[in-house]
């Protein structure tokens, strides 16, 4: 049987966390994350001075954010979480997971960044979407990024990229593949050469991320509440991709 068909191992947020800061360091998120920030401005009603991130990882976007707001980041790995405080010790974090989590308060403004890509059942993104919109102040805006829909995935597509820092070197290559197209998730499969002062190690990783069409986002936001805009971001991604942003609004 092999291992790595429809299992989500998700190890880079348990026991290869570690590795994050020097696959994906913080600064490699600004331009991605002053875009969101210029967003949020341009389309609230009201004042923004609090952001709540939902699925925010390492801290990484949050290392931006905090210079423009006060920032809570929620997150399900407390392996990430505890990046997320070394890296950000001014900014408050809680454990949970982004479709049922609740606080007890509303913010200004509620982004998700990549972590959106984990929602991979209908229910389970539109559940995030009520726990987003539950958590804004009237006139207060949602921002989140469609790294894959059903019409732009391109099958078996691989990327690599190399990093250092210090004595440790790490290569990732990621694969992904869609093994059933009449589902709503495809597999990430991920393989690290990690070389500790020249001495290899090699680790691999599985991912399911959500895989829908456009038209189900938009939907979806929609049945929550929000006044949906899409824009498409000015910033590439790694691999010379623009992204859709989607952005909702609570009405007042």
């Amino acid at each position: 049987m092999n291992p790595f068909i429809s299992i989500d191992q998700r190890r880079m947020y348990n026991d290869l966390a570690w590795m994050w800061p020097i696959i994906s360091p913080p600064e490699e998120y600004a331009e991605e994350t002053k875009e969101y920030i210029r967003l949020i401005r341009e389309h609230a009603r009201i004042p923004v001075t609090s952001v709540v991130n939902l699925g925010c990882g390492g801290g990484h976007n949050d290392h931006t954010l905090k210079q423009s707001f006060t920032v809570t980041g929620i997150d399900i790995s407390e392996g990430m979480l505890g990046l997320a405080r070394e890296l950000n010790p001014e900014n408050t974090y809680v454990g949970g997971d982004m479709r049922a989590v609740r606080l007890g308060q509303t913010f200004d403004a509620v982004t998700v960044f990549n972590s959106i890509s984990y929602m991979r059942t209908i229910d389970g993104l539109k559940a995030a979407f009520q726990t987003a919109f539950s958590h804004l102040r009237p006139g207060g805006v949602f921002v989140t990024g469609v790294e894959e829909t059903l019409e732009s995935f391109q099958q078996n597509s691989t990327h690599c990229l190399a990093r250092a820092r210090n004595d440790v070197e790490i290569s990732l290559l990621e694969n992904d593949y869609d093994p059933n197209p009449h589902d709503t998730h495809y597999e990430a499969t991920f393989i690290y050469l990690i070389r500790r002062a020249g001495d290899l190690t090699i680790e691999t990783d599985s991912h399911l991320l959500g895989l829908f069409p456009m038209k189900t986002w938009l939907e979806l936001l929609a049945q929550v509440g929000f006044e949906v805009r899409q824009k498409v971001s000015a910033v590439p991604d790694q691999c010379g991709r623009v992204t859709p942003i989607l952005i909702g609004v609570k009405p007042l």
